[in-house]
């Protein structure tokens, strides 16, 4: 497995205060990075550095040849504005090469061929001339991961996916990271939903304030931090649940 980012005693500033500082830690093909903590504790402010959005005020962040701003896919968390977009599902999907042409807007066959290929992948291939405001929330969801899915070649970056979706859908979308990280699809996400991540994550980074841990998941899962984050939960010797 290649490396495809290496962050080296990074920082980063959310309104003149540091949310996030000495932050040290690896991302290989095929990583499932799942990446908790408190709020306000840098998470999303973190996403945006990796997409090069947001300079680091210390540190340095190392991104791989292969992996360029543009071979990242995104998914940010819900807002209402997005419910109303007037568009078909294959124009949003399609929409995921844009940053692939900068000032050429017109779309390739190649893209076309691979906004085909995602929806085919996600199961929206009935609904591909549908509007976009039409459609269910774990619909919509389901939409924006295909146009992320298109944008990514290397990695996919997901900020509280699964957010006002009810758990029947939020099991399924869960279900369908699980299986494009198992096709070999790099996935970094953001999640309150501890249980969920970490059932399927390969390695776990908490942000807390002041502090922070990176290693895999079972060593996170047999962490004092992961103790004191889930109400209830005690660490024992042999790493069980009591």
């Amino acid at each position: 497995m290649s490396r495809l980012l290496t962050l080296d005693r990074v920082g980063f500033a959310y309104d003149r205060r540091l949310v996030v500082s000495d932050l040290s830690f690896t991302l290989d093909e095929g990583d499932y990075l799942a990446v908790i903590g408190e709020n306000g504790s840098g998470k999303t402010t973190l996403l945006l550095g990796l997409l090069g959005l947001k300079e680091p005020s210390e540190g340095a962040i190392g991104r791989s040849d292969a992996l360029r701003s543009h071979r990242i896919g995104y998914l940010p968390q819900q807002i209402p504005e997005q419910r109303d977009f007037p568009a078909t599902v294959r124009e949003i999907v399609l929409s995921g090469r844009l940053n692939r042409h900068g000032l050429i807007s017109f779309y390739t066959g190649e893209d076309r061929k691979s906004a085909t290929a995602a929806m085919r992948r996600l199961a929206l291939e009935d609904m591909e001339y549908r509007s976009f405001r039409e459609l269910s929330g774990g619909q919509r969801q389901r939409v924006l991961l295909a146009r992320a899915l298109v944008a990514a070649e290397g990695l996919l970056l997901l900020d509280e996916p699964v957010a006002g979706l009810d758990p029947i859908v939020s099991h399924d979308f869960y279900r369908l990271i699980r299986e494009l990280n198992q096709s070999g699809v790099t996935v970094i996400m953001v999640s309150h939903d501890i249980h969920c991540v970490t059932r399927d994550s390969t390695h776990v980074l908490h942000l807390g304030y002041g502090h922070y841990f990176y290693g895999t998941t079972e060593a996170y899962m047999n962490s004092e931090l992961v103790a004191s984050y889930l109400p209830g939960r005690k660490n024992r010797p042999d790493g069980a649940d009591q």
